[in-house]
């Protein structure tokens, strides 16, 4: 039976995207983040690894709230094991923190160093390193040529890197595979009892590389993800590397 226009669009589509840095789930780690709707963001519904994502802030708070929301992918990329790099010239994550997302602190190796433009640098370096599962690099801005680089590097390794910087503009061009802004949300617990409630953010996906941006409210419940809108519990999966 001839193919289909559709069959052959998704063909050339699945063919198109290791050309441009997505690798096929077979070849690299396969990361269900169970983010509902959002998954179907994504090329193939599945988050990319072994690739560059930005994460955009305006305001201290809204990279506080990005730290956070980069603490829960790395909680499910690192159930299996392994080390993680997160580079910094003035540190604003909190170490301690991560322990509400699932993180043994001792296994994220912290790399604070005195100049802005050795960041990016050293993410390079360390993104050609295939024993670390992941790179995070707090930096002012990154451009096309730099963030280029750190592409190239993550796709031949196949480690995944964020990167955390202050927003420019939308409309900005980098070889990211993503951007996001996440901004966080008043916490609330059930049946409106007192105290600090779970952690929440409004995440945009302002660009995905052959996806579909947009706009989630979700929150973190223990060491899942949770819809905000209809409250289903939300689970993660990581499907290690076979080949």
């Amino acid at each position: 039976m001839p193919s289909t226009k559709a069959d052959i669009i998704a063909q050339l589509r699945r063919d198109i995207l290791p050309l441009q840095g997505i690798r096929p789930a077979l070849s690299i780690p396969h990361l269900d983040i169970g983010l509902g709707p959002l998954k179907y963001a994504f090329p193939n519904a599945s988050f990319p690894l072994g690739v560059v994502h930005e994460f955009c802030y305006n305001r201290i708070e809204d990279a506080t709230a990005s730290c956070g929301f980069i603490a829960t992918l790395l909680s499910a990329l690192m159930k299996s094991g392994g080390i993680s790099l997160w580079i910094s010239p003035s540190r604003i994550l909190f170490p301690p923190a991560l322990k509400l997302f699932g993180i043994d602190v001792d296994k994220i190796i912290f790399l604070d160093l005195q100049k802005e433009k050795e960041v990016l640098w050293a993410m390079e370096e360390a993104l050609k390193c295939d024993g670390l599962i992941t790179v995070v690099a707090e930096t002012r801005q990154i451009n096309l040529t730099a963030s280029r680089r750190l592409q190239l590097a993550a796709e031949q390794s196949k480690v995944t890197g964020f990167v955390l910087h202050h927003f420019q503009n939308s409309f900005s061009i980098t070889a990211s595979v993503t951007r996001w802004r996440i901004t966080s949300l008043p916490s609330a617990l059930p049946n409106d009892m007192p105290g600090v409630g779970y952690s929440r953010w409004n995440v945009e996906l302002l660009k995905v590389r052959n996806g579909k941006p947009g706009s989630w409210e979700i929150e973190w419940v223990g060491d899942q993800f949770r819809h905000i809108s209809n409250r289903a519990p939300i689970s993660i999966t990581v499907h290690k590397k076979t080949g």
